[in-house]
């Protein structure tokens, strides 16, 4: 299924020109963090939060208080690690969805995307875990392959799980062969190694993460 299948529109954008007590009251019954806005053209102007809101005046209209929207979107063709992206920064359960001409299309659900991630097979195939680490200028995602592929080995999922300094950290979960004579090749390509799962505790803890996130997002 496309990420763009994911796209809801129970709730209807609010009109900057309507009544604050209606927005105070829709996130009484919602579990939303933000709620979004058009103006009387139907053009998406961006999101009003749960906190904000609840200081506002009700007895006030919505374009009042337009000084405190928060502008973020994605666009119907993001992928669904930029979307998760977007989530992250902008510190929100609901994610406006705009297609190229900037036409509002509806949202997408945080709880969504994050069950997204948990199907993909960094999560659901039997594989090692491994965590290495080199200089922010000297590591290649190329030359990380040709390592795995090199000891027949599978890469099932990568990224860079933490920078500091000017060193990077890399998570790859591996397939199809044992650790031992990949975590042999990092070492003479001067990786360092951080950490090895031969077996699959460690993509099981992150799924009882993933599984606890999405239980902690329904309540």
């Amino acid at each position: 299924m496309k990420l763009s299948d994911y796209i809801i529109n129970d709730i209807k954008p609010l009109n900057i020109d309507g009544s604050t007590k209606d927005l105070q009251e829709l996130f009484t019954e919602l579990t939303y963090s933000h709620i979004p806005v058009k103006d009387k053209n139907g053009q998406y102007l961006g999101c009003f939060s749960e906190t904000d809101a609840h200081c506002f005046e009700s007895d006030k209209p919505l374009s009042k208080y337009s000084y405190t929207l928060s502008d973020f979107y994605v666009r119907d063709t993001a992928i669904w690690l930029d979307v998760l992206e977007a989530f992250a920064k902008n510190t929100t359960n609901i994610m406006p969805v705009l297609d190229s001409k900037n036409a509002y299309l509806g949202y997408y659900e945080l709880s969504d995307v994050i069950s997204l991630f948990s199907e993909t097979p960094f999560f659901y195939e039997a594989g090692g875990i491994l965590v290495i680490e080199k200089g922010l200028a000297d590591y290649s995602f190329s030359e990380i392959s040709q390592i795995v592929e090199s000891n027949n080995g599978k890469i099932l999922g990568a990224f860079i799980s933490n920078t500091m300094n000017d060193m990077v950290q890399i998570t790859i979960k591996i397939g199809n062969t044992s650790l031992s004579s990949i975590i042999q090749t990092f070492r003479r390509y001067n990786y360092s190694i951080i950490s090895g799962h031969e077996e699959d505790s460690y993509t099981e803890s992150l799924k009882e993460r993933s599984n606890y996130l999405q239980k902690y997002l329904n309540i």
